[in-house]
């Protein structure tokens, strides 16, 4: 067998290094045993040269990973087993508290603090079925939810007991359900209906039969006393609340809408979609979207949140967390993965310390969100640069296979009984 040739150890430096070494140790106990001249001074320092640069090697690659783990505990050092896939998150108004609505109908009720590990402080069976939303309201003294079952309940934060409960207060399964006020909150069910209650008051102010399907999610424009909801039918409704009547209704888009924010001072509205597109409509021409914003295509966005007035936070169907820049459009930076399945709702806590984000993994994460726009902003620097070096050269998008998510239309919409739910918490 002939020595090992130059050409030969540059194809062994190719290969996988645990390949490597079984080639060279093979190559050289056969080398050694049918050709003495192989076992000369510049074999043997080949060989033991290249074991020692594949363990150096591989010890500085075990201390890289060691450190990645590390960055990444320490990204998610506040997590939540729920036990449970969650369907809602959110945070209390003034105290460092989080709830949340499980798929087996419970609510949970946990204290958080940096540094510290959350404590669950309650545990409460809400509804038969599914808990699909939850807010605090009265300045978080209690925690209104929803559920398949029709019913709306309002618990006690420091008891845990019901306050009152609401039967039939939809005709339909409430899908969502938001706060627009202190005294005040909406709710939207799988027939397209649209609900404002007034929590002190305990009655059903405004009913709107805005959409054909579920209605996916809603936005309050207190200024205007607008109701923007979206659906799986595919529209954006208006809701005038002054009025008690449906004020406009967008034209029926590809696929269904997800999620919406309002922008840009009230100017533009957002809606999250299936495809994953970002559908922008400015105020007062809802007929039709003026802008499409496709980078985030073929994922699903299934929750917006808005940062500021000109940067969203969105959560995908891949798992990932996204800062988003609006008009310019443009992705600024993924800013956290928190698992590979979909992300369900985002949320801020009360000072803006902690973003919250729940997907279909059963866990509740809490992110130091100071962090995540630090690295964001770094790494937007790092981009522009390179930019700036590489602008000649061709943009390539890479299409990743879509996840087939399925859908939750409904049949259309039957009518609302105006008078059906009666007082809110008549029974308190």
């Amino acid at each position: 067998m002939r020595p090992c040739q130059p050409d030969l150890r540059c194809a062994i430096t190719k290969m996988p290094f645990i390949y490597n070494i079984l080639f060279c140790s093979l190559h050289f106990i056969q080398a050694e045993r049918l050709s003495p001249s192989f076992v000369s001074a510049p074999n043997f320092s080949f060989f033991f040269l290249y074991s020692h640069c594949w363990r150096l090697d591989r010890h500085n690659s075990l201390h890289l990973s060691s450190n990645l783990e590390g960055f990444v505990e320490k990204r998610e050092e506040m997590e939540i087993d729920l036990g449970k896939n969650a369907f809602d998150i959110d945070f209390h108004p003034s105290r460092d508290l989080i709830t949340a609505g499980l798929i087996d109908g419970n609510l949970h009720l946990y204290r958080y603090s940096a540094n510290v590990k959350p404590q669950r402080l309650l545990k409460v069976r809400a509804h038969t079925e599914s808990c699909r939303a939850v807010r605090f309201i009265n300045d978080g003294q209690a925690i209104v939810t929803c559920s398949p079952d029709k019913s709306i309940l309002s618990t006690d934060v420091e008891t845990g007991s019901a306050i009152a409960r609401l039967e039939d207060a939809h005709s339909a399964a409430i899908n969502r359900l938001i706060n627009l006020s202190e005294a005040t909150i909406a709710t939207g069910d799988d027939e397209g209906c649209i609900k404002v209650w007034d929590t002190r008051q305990r009655t059903c102010c405004n009913t709107f039969a805005a959409h054909q399907e579920y209605v996916s999610d809603m936005f309050y424009a207190s200024d205007s006393m607008k109701l923007l909801g979206t659906s799986g039918d595919g529209t954006l409704s208006v809701c005038n609340l002054r009025r008690n009547k449906v004020q406009a209704q967008s034209e029926f888009s590809e696929d269904e809408l997800l999620s919406v924010v309002l922008m840009k001072n009230g100017q533009k509205v957002v809606c999250g979609s299936q495809t994953g597109t970002l559908l922008l409509y400015s105020w007062g021409c809802f007929k039709d979207c003026s802008d499409r914003f496709v980078d985030l295509s073929p994922n699903s966005v299934d929750a917006l949140l808005k940062l500021d007035e000109d940067r969203i936070i969105t959560g995908s169907e891949n798992g990932l967390i996204s800062l988003v820049g609006i008009l310019p459009n443009r992705i600024i930076q993924p800013i956290a993965e928190h698992s590979e399945y979909p992300v369900e709702r985002l949320a801020f806590s009360h000072n803006r310390k902690f973003l919250g984000s729940i997907a279909h993994d059963e866990m509740l994460k809490l992110w130091d969100l100071d962090e995540l726009l630090q690295d964001s902003g770094k790494t937007q620097t790092s981009q522009d640069a390179v930019a700036d070096g590489d602008s000649d050269e061709m943009d390539l998008e890479i299409s990743h296979p879509k996840i087939n998510k399925g859908t939750k239309r409904k049949s259309e919409s039957k009518g609302t009984d105006l008078n059906s739910s009666g007082s809110f918490f008549a029974d308190l």
